[in-house]
């Protein structure tokens, strides 16, 4: 790609990096936890030294890190871009309007075709999005069964109308029971979870919420006010729906020309990325223009990582082309795979195949043998992301073919 900044850093000894999360009601502590854990393990593995502190500066959520490496020391502020507030609001609510949000989402992308355009993309992430469909009907039979056969054990002792009342009453109960069960370990089944998830988007078709895109300016703040910092590079991470949300973020930042002609560095990593089930919703005319616009801007350089073996993302679909926005001039972003089962032992992928969770935050983890990705190295690392990947060429077997039917960029 052509020349990124008007002052194109070679070297980083500085760094700030903001990470947005996906759809997730954690704290940042949690973040920053698996960081600790998963750097120093990296390290060990890489040979390279890296350590982390309490975060400098402004900012409510990030940590400090060290790292020497190459021989040079780096010093990396990464913050955090909270939503998780936002995350736990729309998911705090009861079975009975979860049940009422699953047939909303399932119409909205049903109804709409999206679900068949997608499923010609990744069966993956198709699957990952009827999931907690399936499990919350299996749920309300299972707990209908046990309501209707309470009732019906309870008529053979009371063989009349109190015995109807009785039955239906007690089973309702028991029902209620059952159903209550299911969502209060949801951390092990994650069916309200991502049926929370997919309904985020869903019930505004693919437009942002209001109070995500005050919360989205904010964001353009904080990386406006750093990229006006005495650092090397300015990287943004977005990860899972994070990324989409980083996408239009920057792509609002460049059209608001908060990028000063002396500007450090400006980088954009995407992970994991599941654009297209916001990008192919008849109402995502908003995501679709900020998808074109920074497809074919010089600045920030963009690269897009994913693996075919973390089955919760469109792994290896460029988001631009396959959401059906890509402009002739287009020159981003740069699409690999992290290659799971190449950088993972085989003892250690075997381990994790099919914690389909957990593989989806592989991309922020120790990898056994990295090839040329490594998030440690990426985040404190001593070069840009657009000298890392100079000359990089994309993946073959990446997919570019657009079979979204709504490609329109204005209501």
């Amino acid at each position: 790609m052509s020349e990124q900044n008007s002052v194109e850093r070679k070297t980083v000894r500085k760094r700030r990096v903001f990470y947005i999360p996906g759809y997730d009601p954690f704290h940042p502590r949690r973040y920053r936890e698996l960081y600790r854990k998963e750097s120093a393990a990296q390290a060990d593995i890489s040979g390279y030294e890296i350590g982390l502190k309490p975060k400098e500066g402004k900012g409510l959520y990030g940590w400090h890190v060290s790292a020497a490496i190459d021989d040079t020391e780096i010093e990396s502020e990464i913050q955090v871009l909270y939503w998780a507030d936002m995350v736990k609001t729309s998911m705090d609510m009861g079975i009975l309007p979860t049940y009422g949000v699953m047939l909303r989402t399932a119409w909205t992308y049903i109804g709409s075709g999206a679900l068949w355009r997608l499923m010609r993309l990744r069966k993956g992430p198709v699957i990952a999005a009827l999931y907690p469909v399936g499990f919350l009907v299996l749920q309300a039979v299972l707990a209908w069964l046990a309501a209707y056969g309470l009732a019906q054990l309870m008529q053979v002792f009371v063989p009349n109308m109190l015995g109807v009342v009785l039955g239906w009453g007690f089973g309702s109960m028991f029902a209620y029971c059952i159903l209550d069960f299911f969502r209060r370990k949801d951390n092990k089944f994650f069916a309200y979870y991502l049926m929370h998830d997919y309904a985020y988007s869903a019930r505004t078709k693919g437009a942002n919420p209001p109070e995500l895109e005050t919360r989205m300016g904010e964001f353009v703040d904080r990386i406006g006010e750093a990229l006006r910092s005495d650092v090397d590079e300015v990287l943004v991470v977005g990860h899972s729906s994070g990324a989409h949300i980083g996408v239009s973020v920057l792509a609002d930042l460049l059209r608001a020309r908060r990028l000063p002609a002396d500007s450090p560095t400006l980088s954009f990593l995407t992970l994991g990325q599941v654009v297209p089930m916001v990008s192919f919703l008849p109402n995502a005319w908003r995501l679709r223009a900020d998808l074109t616009y920074l497809s074919q801007q010089q600045t920030p350089f963009w690269v897009d990582v994913t693996a075919p073996g973390d089955g919760c993302a469109f792994a290896l679909c460029d988001p631009v082309s396959v959401s059906g926005v890509a402009p002739p001039e287009k020159l981003q972003p740069l699409v690999f795979s992290a290659a799971f089962t190449q950088s993972l032992s085989p003892e250690r992928w075997a381990e994790l195949r099919w914690k389909f969770f957990r593989l989806h935050f592989q991309y922020l983890c120790a990898f056994d043998a990295p090839k040329d990705y490594d998030y440690f190295l990426i985040t404190a690392g001593p070069m840009t992301l657009a000298k890392r990947y100079e000359g990089r060429p994309a993946s073959k077997s990446r997919i570019e073919t657009p079979v979204n039917r709504f490609t329109s960029t204005a209501p």
